[in-house]
């Protein structure tokens, strides 16, 4: 289960910068980690998808922002993610199905580029109606595409987990 769940944490990231025709909308990408923390969290408990998100999105960051400081972090917000989406407790309240994991994915991403936004807004940097400006374009585009794409990450690697 580690090798599986390290492997495909990290080919989440690798897939970051690929952007094949067809799989963007409005230059957005799936956000294959936010994926990635969903599909790990449905199951576990919220402080393993806590875990799981701050490892990831820390990861993520230092992909996307090596050595430039203090910088609106992945790490809050897909621990956010991972938290909330284990809380959900998907085997009581929801039937296991890939169109539910898509819903949680089209859930979680306004809630993840939300948490960005905001610490794009406590840091200052840029101005204000520019950060929630883009927050609009960033969060319908990533949960549209990331839901889409939800089902095919999330079945193979739930199945991989459970033969583990």
């Amino acid at each position: 289960m580690v090798a599986t769940t390290v492997v495909s944490a990290v080919v989440a990231l690798a897939l970051l910068p690929l952007r094949w025709p067809g799989m963007e909308l409005a230059g957005i990408a799936p956000d294959w980690p936010l994926i990635w923390v969903v599909a790990w969290s449905v199951k576990r408990t919220p402080w393993q998808g806590l875990v799981a998100g701050v490892t990831l999105g820390v990861m993520q960051d230092g992909l996307v922002n090596p050595g430039v400081g203090w910088w609106p972090s992945h790490g809050l917000s897909l621990g956010v993610v991972g938290f909330l989406t284990a809380l959900l407790q998907k085997d009581r309240l929801i039937q296991e199905d890939f169109i539910s994991v898509a819903l949680i994915v089209f859930t979680m991403a306004p809630i993840a580029e939300t948490v960005m936004a905001v610490q794009w807004m406590v840091v200052g940097q840029r101005p204000l109606g520019q950060i929630w400006l883009d927050h609009q374009r960033l969060a319908l585009a990533s949960a549209i595409l990331s839901s889409l794409w939800a089902p095919l990450v999330y079945v193979p690697l739930s199945r991989l987990w459970q033969r583990d």
